[in-house]
This record gives C-alpha cells, sequence and structure tokens, in this order.
C-alpha cells in the first residue's frame, strides 16, 4: 500500500480549474517533491491531502483512507506545515510546542522525550523561551516543523517549507527533513525551487494545474531530447533576444551571466560562426551543457504552449 494514492483529481474554484486530473502515489518512507511555479496548484494539492479540501472529482487516499470520507482518522495520523507561517507569536517556542501537545493529545509520559528531541534537531533548545514572532525565519519554520512532528505522524506533508528562508537554514532544513526520513516518516513536500529536486527521492514537475513529468532527479533529466548549449556574451540579455529570433531555436533561458539555448537539431558549427558574426560579436562562447530540472521544466511548458518561448519559470534560490 502506498502511503498517498491520488486517482483523477480535479479541484475548481468557481469557473477556474486549479488542479486538472492528477494521478499519482507516494510510496511508504518516501521523500516525494511536488515541484511548480506559484499558481501551478500545489498549495490546492497539499489542503486537499490534509483534508481541508474535496475533490470535485477523483479520489485521494492516505494510508488507504479515504480523504473525502475519513478526516480525523487521517489528521491523526498526518502532520502538516502550511505556507504561512501559522503558529502563535506571542508564544514561546516551548508554548508553542505544548500547545500542539495538548492538541493532538500526546500522552503526558511521551511528551518530554518527543520535545528534547525536536529541540535536538531543531537547534531550538537555547530559544525555547523566546517568542516566535522574535524568532528569524528559518528558526520558525523550524518551530513549525516541530509543531507538526509533535504527534509523530506517519505523513508529513510540506508546503512549500523552504521559501524565502537563507542558503544555510535552508539547508539544514533538508537536513533535518531526511533525518526524519530515516525514521521511517513518509515527507510530501511542495516547492518552487527547482534545484531542491534533488534532494527528494522521486519528484512531480506540476505546471497549470497538471503533471508535467514524474521520477528521480536523474529520470527527470532524461526526459530531455534537444541539444542544450550554454552562452556567454558581451550582453547576455541582448543575446537572448537574438537567439530567440532564430527559426531553429525552441527556448532561451537566462542562467546568471550565462544563456541556455535549446535547438530543435544540434545547430552545424559553421553556423555558429554565422550567429557570431550577426551578433556583431556579442556571442563570445558557447558549448554543449547537460540539462538541469529547469531546462527540463521550461522544455516542457514550451511543448504544452506549442513551441513558444517560455517566460515564465518557477523560482531559483538565491
Amino acid at each position: 500500500m502506498n502511503a498517498i494514492e491520488i486517482n483523477n483529481f480535479w479541484k475548481k474554484y468557481g469557473t477556474t480549474v486549479a488542479v486538472k486530473g492528477i494521478s499519482l502515489s507516494v510510496r511508504q518512507g518516501e521523500l516525494f517533491g511536488l515541484i511548480g511555479p506559484d499558481g501551478a496548484g500545489k498549495t490546492t494539492m497539499m489542503r486537499a491531502i490534509c483534508t481541508l479540501l474535496v475533490p470535485d472529482e477523483g479520489t485521494l487516499l492516505v494510508q488507504g483512507l479515504n480523504a473525502s470520507d475519513d478526516l480525523m482518522p487521517i489528521r491523526a495520523l498526518l502532520g502538516y506545515m502550511p505556507q504561512r507561517f501559522s503558529l502563535y507569536q506571542d508564544l514561546s517556542v516551548e508554548q508553542n510546542l505544548r500547545f500542539f501537545a495538548d492538541l493532538f493529545q500526546v500522552p503526558s509520559a511521551e511528551r518530554r522525550a518527543r520535545e528534547e528531541q525536536l529541540y535536538r534537531f531543531s537547534r531550538l533548545g537555547e530559544f525555547k523561551k523566546r517568542k516566535a514572532a522574535a524568532l528569524s525565519g528559518g528558526m520558525k519554520q523550524k518551530l513549525a516543523l516541530s509543531c507538526a512532528l509533535i504527534h509523530t505522524p506517519e505523513v508529513l506533508v510540506l508546503d512549500e517549507p523552504t521559501t524565502g528562508v537563507d542558503p544555510v537554514s535552508r539547508q539544514e532544513f533538508w537536513d533535518i527533513l531526511h533525518s526524519i526520513q530515516k525514521q521511517g516518516t513518509t515527507i510530501f513536500v511542495s516547492t518552487a525551487y527547482l534545484e531542491e529536486a534533488d534532494k527528494c527521492d522521486r519528484v512531480a514537475l506540476m505546471y497549470s494545474g497538471q503533471i508535467v513529468v514524474t521520477g528521480t532527479s536523474s529520470e527527470v533529466r532524461e526526459n530531455f531530447r534537444h541539444p542544450l548549449y550554454r552562452l556567454k556574451g558581451k550582453d547576455v540579455r541582448a543575446l537572448q533576444t537574438f537567439f530567440a529570433g532564430l527559426a531553429e531555436t525552441r527556448t532561451t533561458q537566462l542562467f546568471g551571466d550565462a544563456l541556455h539555448v535549446v535547438f530543435d537539431v544540434e545547430p552545424p558549427e559553421n553556423r555558429w560562426k554565422e550567429w557570431q558574426a550577426l551578433s556583431q560579436g556579442n556571442l563570445e562562447s558557447w558549448g554543449r551543457q547537460s540539462p538541469s530540472i529547469e531546462d527540463v521544466f521550461m522544455e516542457f511548458i514550451s511543448s504544452q504552449e506549442h513551441g513558444t518561448h517560455a517566460d515564465v519559470a518557477p523560482r531559483r534560490a538565491q
């Protein structure tokens, strides 16, 4: 039995279709990532898994229980960390933990050990008397995670937990998740940072309410079937405009001070010399590039949009 089983899930808000017939499964003990830009439908999926939304069509099972019918049993075995910080700002770290222990009816004989374990891996022990409002962004996320774990859930659902968190805290957060996973907890996490795909066992890339590809990060990259080149130039934005206007180009995407260009077929070497001249020397260097998850994602978006150049991309970690 899979920890989470989603079959033909649809959800609408009025005339807006947020999720369009999604089917996917999350295995027991797996760290599964749902990755896509803002507005892709990730939060709708998360809320439905947590029994906060009812599917318009399809079924959603958590540990074999139906999310439309078995609300209380699912909530008892599941930990949920929403996208926005939702703890009590005027309570201390310790008070927040104890409040959620009360809420989930954690036996008094087990509380001390669980609290100490959570303090150890979150490193919040020395801040237990500090009010939540006075914590840094990364510390708030660790506190929210600790509160979601206080009742030792079988399945942990995290909605964009690393958004807005500094790089060091973000890495610490993922280290904590891997530690939790080793204890047998199934983790379903959403993120708009595509590079975080490599931190998951498997991922599903989501766009416009649909899943475009599912698999390990290596399997996702293997879906890339076209020549990809990394280009450098004096003015990289002008270079992007130049290559976006070529008939041979499928997509262009800025990567820092470089440009990734995907072609329909492999360009001959003499064509590069022509482009260098036509760009008035702006094109300085070029070379084949292995695709990143973002390259794969942008290629899928381009295919969905009938070959037009995509200009909307998920967030990249700063």
